[in-house]
Protein backbone atom coordinates (compact mmCIF):
# COMPACT_ATOMS: atom_id res chain seq x y z
CA UNK A 1 0.00 0.00 0.00
CA UNK A 2 2.60 2.61 0.96
CA UNK A 3 6.22 2.11 -0.85
CA UNK A 4 8.97 4.48 0.09
CA UNK A 5 12.43 4.08 -1.54
CA UNK A 6 15.49 6.00 -0.54
CA UNK A 7 13.28 9.19 0.45
CA UNK A 8 15.34 12.38 0.63
CA UNK A 9 14.52 16.32 1.67
CA UNK A 10 16.83 18.86 2.00
CA UNK A 11 15.38 22.43 2.90
CA UNK A 12 17.29 25.40 1.17
CA UNK A 13 19.98 26.48 3.05
CA UNK A 14 20.00 23.67 5.44
CA UNK A 15 23.48 21.95 6.15
CA UNK A 16 22.00 18.41 6.26
CA UNK A 17 18.80 16.64 5.18
CA UNK A 18 15.91 16.00 7.11
CA UNK A 19 15.26 13.21 5.43
CA UNK A 20 18.43 11.16 4.54
CA UNK A 21 17.68 8.00 2.50
CA UNK A 22 14.68 6.16 3.82
CA UNK A 23 13.05 3.30 2.54
CA UNK A 24 10.20 1.05 4.18
CA UNK A 25 7.22 -0.78 3.12
CA UNK A 26 3.39 -0.75 4.43
CA UNK A 27 0.65 -3.74 3.36
CA UNK A 28 -2.82 -2.66 3.19
CA UNK A 29 -5.10 -3.01 6.26
CA UNK A 30 -1.21 -2.43 8.22
CA UNK A 31 -0.84 -0.24 11.41
CA UNK A 32 2.20 1.13 11.18
CA UNK A 33 3.93 3.45 13.13
CA UNK A 34 6.76 6.07 12.07
CA UNK A 35 8.85 6.93 15.47
CA UNK A 36 11.55 9.38 16.09
CA UNK A 37 12.64 12.18 18.45
CA UNK A 38 11.66 15.61 17.64
CA UNK A 39 13.89 16.30 14.20
CA UNK A 40 13.74 13.13 13.26
CA UNK A 41 12.58 13.59 10.18
CA UNK A 42 8.74 12.01 10.92
CA UNK A 43 6.69 15.31 9.89
CA UNK A 44 8.92 15.86 6.58
CA UNK A 45 8.08 12.12 5.90
CA UNK A 46 4.59 12.32 6.56
CA UNK A 47 4.60 15.54 4.36
CA UNK A 48 6.21 14.05 1.57
CA UNK A 49 3.39 11.10 1.46
CA UNK A 50 0.43 13.30 1.90
CA UNK A 51 1.63 15.99 -1.06
CA UNK A 52 1.89 18.58 1.02
CA UNK A 53 5.52 18.72 0.52
CA UNK A 54 7.68 17.59 -2.57
CA UNK A 55 10.48 15.41 -2.09
CA UNK A 56 13.95 16.67 -3.61
CA UNK A 57 14.90 12.58 -4.70
CA UNK A 58 13.83 9.08 -4.26
CA UNK A 59 10.27 8.33 -4.98
CA UNK A 60 7.23 6.78 -2.48
CA UNK A 61 4.14 5.53 -3.59
CA UNK A 62 0.56 4.67 -2.22
CA UNK A 63 -1.46 1.94 -3.75
CA UNK A 64 0.80 2.28 -6.85
CA UNK A 65 0.65 6.09 -7.45
CA UNK A 66 3.37 8.28 -6.99
CA UNK A 67 2.93 10.80 -4.53
CA UNK A 68 5.09 13.36 -6.56
CA UNK A 69 3.64 12.87 -10.26
CA UNK A 70 -0.04 12.00 -9.28
CA UNK A 71 -0.49 14.16 -6.33
CA UNK A 72 -4.27 14.62 -6.95
CA UNK A 73 -5.01 10.42 -7.35
CA UNK A 74 -2.91 10.01 -4.29
CA UNK A 75 -4.96 12.68 -1.98
CA UNK A 76 -8.17 11.22 -2.81
CA UNK A 77 -6.79 7.51 -1.60
CA UNK A 78 -5.21 8.89 1.59
CA UNK A 79 -7.08 10.94 5.05
CA UNK A 80 -5.23 13.09 7.37
CA UNK A 81 -5.58 13.89 11.22
CA UNK A 82 -2.78 16.19 12.17
CA UNK A 83 -1.20 17.31 15.05
CA UNK A 84 -3.08 20.45 15.26
CA UNK A 85 -7.16 20.77 14.78
CA UNK A 86 -8.01 21.67 10.96
CA UNK A 87 -11.58 22.08 12.05
CA UNK A 88 -13.15 25.30 11.23
CA UNK A 89 -15.04 26.34 14.48
CA UNK A 90 -17.35 29.32 12.91
CA UNK A 91 -19.23 25.98 10.93
CA UNK A 92 -21.26 23.17 13.03
CA UNK A 93 -19.78 19.55 12.87
CA UNK A 94 -22.20 18.28 9.72
CA UNK A 95 -20.99 21.30 7.46
CA UNK A 96 -17.08 20.70 7.97
CA UNK A 97 -17.84 17.20 6.81
CA UNK A 98 -20.06 18.59 4.19
CA UNK A 99 -17.57 21.22 3.13
CA UNK A 100 -14.91 18.04 3.19
CA UNK A 101 -17.01 16.04 1.24
CA UNK A 102 -17.49 18.82 -1.76
CA UNK A 103 -13.90 19.87 -1.95
CA UNK A 104 -13.22 16.60 -2.51
CA UNK A 105 -16.02 16.44 -5.11
CA UNK A 106 -17.72 13.32 -3.66
CA UNK A 107 -21.20 15.22 -4.07
CA UNK A 108 -22.37 18.56 -5.42
CA UNK A 109 -22.73 22.06 -3.20
CA UNK A 110 -26.21 21.88 -1.22
CA UNK A 111 -26.43 24.90 1.27
CA UNK A 112 -27.85 22.60 3.99
CA UNK A 113 -27.56 18.97 5.30
CA UNK A 114 -31.36 18.39 3.97
CA UNK A 115 -30.84 19.34 0.87
CA UNK A 116 -27.85 16.56 0.34
CA UNK A 117 -27.98 13.02 -0.99
CA UNK A 118 -29.15 10.78 0.55
CA UNK A 119 -25.95 8.40 0.37
CA UNK A 120 -24.23 11.83 1.88
CA UNK A 121 -26.87 11.47 5.10
CA UNK A 122 -26.63 8.32 5.38
CA UNK A 123 -22.78 8.20 5.54
CA UNK A 124 -22.32 10.67 7.78
CA UNK A 125 -25.19 9.09 10.37
CA UNK A 126 -23.24 6.12 10.19
CA UNK A 127 -19.51 7.40 10.81
CA UNK A 128 -21.53 9.82 13.42
CA UNK A 129 -22.83 6.71 15.45
CA UNK A 130 -19.39 4.67 15.27
CA UNK A 131 -17.81 7.60 17.02
CA UNK A 132 -20.82 8.69 19.81
CA UNK A 133 -21.18 11.74 17.52
CA UNK A 134 -25.21 11.81 16.89
CA UNK A 135 -26.22 13.76 19.37
CA UNK A 136 -23.75 16.66 18.78
CA UNK A 137 -23.31 16.45 14.64
CA UNK A 138 -25.27 19.37 13.89
CA UNK A 139 -23.57 20.92 17.12
CA UNK A 140 -21.10 24.22 16.49
CA UNK A 141 -17.58 22.68 16.49
CA UNK A 142 -16.96 25.92 19.27
CA UNK A 143 -19.20 23.89 21.82
CA UNK A 144 -16.80 20.68 21.08
CA UNK A 145 -14.09 19.23 23.94
CA UNK A 146 -10.95 18.26 22.65
CA UNK A 147 -12.01 14.72 22.61
CA UNK A 148 -15.20 15.24 20.27
CA UNK A 149 -13.00 17.81 18.03
CA UNK A 150 -10.69 14.89 16.91
CA UNK A 151 -13.40 12.26 17.04
CA UNK A 152 -15.03 14.34 14.02
CA UNK A 153 -12.26 14.81 12.38
CA UNK A 154 -11.80 11.07 12.39
CA UNK A 155 -15.58 11.30 10.72
CA UNK A 156 -14.20 13.86 8.37
CA UNK A 157 -11.39 11.82 7.11
CA UNK A 158 -13.10 8.60 6.15
CA UNK A 159 -16.14 10.05 4.26
CA UNK A 160 -14.45 9.70 0.95
CA UNK A 161 -13.32 6.43 2.30
CA UNK A 162 -9.35 6.49 2.25
CA UNK A 163 -7.52 3.80 1.94
CA UNK A 164 -4.76 5.10 4.09
CA UNK A 165 -5.58 7.03 7.54
CA UNK A 166 -2.46 8.96 8.57
CA UNK A 167 -2.55 10.02 12.11
CA UNK A 168 0.34 12.63 13.35
CA UNK A 169 0.13 12.93 16.98
CA UNK A 170 -3.56 12.03 16.85
CA UNK A 171 -4.18 12.25 20.55
CA UNK A 172 -1.62 15.38 21.01
CA UNK A 173 -3.68 17.43 23.87
CA UNK A 174 -6.27 15.07 25.00
CA UNK A 175 -6.62 13.44 28.44
CA UNK A 176 -5.64 9.60 28.79
CA UNK A 177 -9.54 8.48 28.73
CA UNK A 178 -10.06 10.58 25.41
CA UNK A 179 -6.76 9.19 24.37
CA UNK A 180 -8.28 5.57 25.09
CA UNK A 181 -11.63 6.34 23.75
CA UNK A 182 -10.03 7.37 20.35
CA UNK A 183 -8.59 4.15 20.05
CA UNK A 184 -11.22 2.26 20.88
CA UNK A 185 -12.71 3.90 17.72
CA UNK A 186 -9.45 4.00 15.35
CA UNK A 187 -9.83 -0.40 16.47
CA UNK A 188 -12.74 -0.75 14.82
CA UNK A 189 -12.38 1.80 12.12
CA UNK A 190 -9.78 -0.84 10.84
CA UNK A 191 -11.84 -4.21 12.23
CA UNK A 192 -14.30 -2.57 9.93
CA UNK A 193 -13.04 -0.60 6.78
CA UNK A 194 -9.28 -2.71 6.32
CA UNK A 195 -8.12 1.08 6.39
CA UNK A 196 -4.29 1.04 6.39
CA UNK A 197 -3.56 3.60 9.60
CA UNK A 198 -0.33 5.30 9.52
CA UNK A 199 0.58 7.03 12.98
CA UNK A 200 3.56 9.13 14.06
CA UNK A 201 2.69 9.63 18.37
CA UNK A 202 5.28 10.65 20.87
CA UNK A 203 3.04 8.52 23.66
CA UNK A 204 5.00 4.91 22.95
CA UNK A 205 2.27 2.92 24.49
CA UNK A 206 0.16 4.07 21.66
CA UNK A 207 2.60 2.06 18.98
CA UNK A 208 2.41 -0.99 21.04
CA UNK A 209 -0.29 -2.45 18.89
CA UNK A 210 1.33 -1.74 15.77
CA UNK A 211 1.91 -4.71 13.08
CA UNK A 212 5.20 -2.98 12.14
CA UNK A 213 7.46 0.25 13.69
CA UNK A 214 10.06 1.99 11.75
CA UNK A 215 12.44 4.46 14.06
CA UNK A 216 13.97 6.86 12.82
CA UNK A 217 16.71 9.43 13.77
CA UNK A 218 18.25 12.46 11.79
CA UNK A 219 16.54 11.54 9.13
CA UNK A 220 17.40 7.83 8.61
CA UNK A 221 15.68 4.67 9.29
CA UNK A 222 17.70 3.35 12.65
CA UNK A 223 15.31 0.41 12.95
CA UNK A 224 12.27 -1.60 11.56
CA UNK A 225 10.37 -4.83 12.79
CA UNK A 226 7.27 -5.61 15.13
CA UNK A 227 7.16 -4.03 18.75
CA UNK A 228 8.06 -8.17 20.00
CA UNK A 229 11.29 -7.98 17.47
CA UNK A 230 12.49 -4.33 18.38
CA UNK A 231 11.77 -5.72 22.45
CA UNK A 232 13.44 -8.72 22.23
CA UNK A 233 16.87 -7.39 19.92
CA UNK A 234 16.96 -4.38 21.63
CA UNK A 235 16.08 -4.49 25.38
CA UNK A 236 16.76 -6.82 27.89
CA UNK A 237 15.10 -8.79 30.88
CA UNK A 238 15.48 -7.47 33.97
CA UNK A 239 15.54 -8.86 37.75
CA UNK A 240 14.60 -6.72 40.32
CA UNK A 241 15.71 -7.89 43.65
CA UNK A 242 16.46 -6.43 47.69
CA UNK A 243 16.95 -7.08 50.71
CA UNK A 244 17.58 -5.73 54.47
CA UNK A 245 21.27 -6.34 54.06
CA UNK A 246 21.92 -3.96 50.80
CA UNK A 247 25.54 -3.63 51.19
CA UNK A 248 25.83 -7.54 51.47
CA UNK A 249 23.97 -8.02 48.87
CA UNK A 250 25.86 -5.69 46.54
CA UNK A 251 29.14 -7.31 47.21
CA UNK A 252 27.51 -10.91 46.67
CA UNK A 253 25.96 -9.93 42.81
CA UNK A 254 29.68 -8.25 42.37
CA UNK A 255 31.03 -11.85 43.38
CA UNK A 256 28.58 -13.58 41.14
CA UNK A 257 29.42 -11.32 38.50
CA UNK A 258 26.68 -10.40 37.52
CA UNK A 259 25.80 -6.83 36.48
CA UNK A 260 23.75 -4.84 38.56
CA UNK A 261 21.86 -0.90 38.48
CA UNK A 262 20.74 1.26 41.38
CA UNK A 263 21.40 1.92 45.37
CA UNK A 264 18.66 -0.84 46.14
CA UNK A 265 16.38 -2.17 44.73
CA UNK A 266 18.89 -3.82 42.44
CA UNK A 267 18.11 -4.14 38.94
CA UNK A 268 19.82 -7.37 37.00
CA UNK A 269 20.28 -7.51 33.42
CA UNK A 270 19.76 -11.05 32.60
CA UNK A 271 21.62 -11.54 29.21
CA UNK A 272 20.41 -14.88 28.36
CA UNK A 273 20.45 -15.98 32.06
CA UNK A 274 17.68 -17.85 33.55
CA UNK A 275 15.76 -16.23 36.73
CA UNK A 276 15.68 -19.20 38.60
CA UNK A 277 19.23 -20.25 38.27
CA UNK A 278 20.43 -15.81 39.36
CA UNK A 279 18.31 -16.97 42.33
CA UNK A 280 19.77 -19.97 43.33
CA UNK A 281 23.09 -18.41 43.47
CA UNK A 282 22.26 -15.60 45.68
CA UNK A 283 22.87 -16.43 49.04
CA UNK A 284 21.54 -12.90 51.08
CA UNK A 285 17.99 -13.27 52.13
CA UNK A 286 15.80 -11.34 49.72
CA UNK A 287 12.60 -9.58 50.44
CA UNK A 288 11.46 -8.27 46.85
CA UNK A 289 11.80 -10.42 43.55
CA UNK A 290 10.48 -9.64 40.23
CA UNK A 291 10.90 -9.50 36.73
CA UNK A 292 10.55 -6.92 34.58
CA UNK A 293 10.29 -7.20 30.68
CA UNK A 294 11.33 -5.22 28.25
CA UNK A 295 8.85 -2.08 27.23
CA UNK A 296 9.02 -0.96 23.79
CA UNK A 297 10.18 2.50 25.24
CA UNK A 298 12.94 0.65 27.20
CA UNK A 299 13.85 -0.62 23.04
CA UNK A 300 12.95 2.71 21.78
CA UNK A 301 15.44 4.45 24.42
CA UNK A 302 18.52 1.62 23.44
CA UNK A 303 18.03 2.89 19.78
CA UNK A 304 17.39 6.72 20.20
CA UNK A 305 19.56 6.84 23.27
CA UNK A 306 18.40 8.83 26.36
CA UNK A 307 16.73 12.65 26.02
CA UNK A 308 19.07 15.36 26.99
CA UNK A 309 18.05 16.40 31.01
Amino acid sequence: MIHVDNLVKRYKKAKQNAVDGISFDVDGGQFFALLGPNGAGKTTTISILTTTLAPTSGSATIDGRDVAREASAVRRSVGIIFQRPSLDANLTAEENVRLHAILYGLYPYAPSFRLMPAAYKRQVEELAVMLGLEADIFAPIRSFSGGMARKLEIVRSLIHRPKVLFLDEPTAGLDPPSRRTLWDYLTTIRREHGTTVFLTTHYLEEAEQADCICIVDHGRVVANGTPAELKAQLAREVLVVDAPDRARLKTELAGLRLTATGVGPFEIALEGSRTHAVLRSIETPLTLVQTRSPSLEDAYLEIVGKPDA
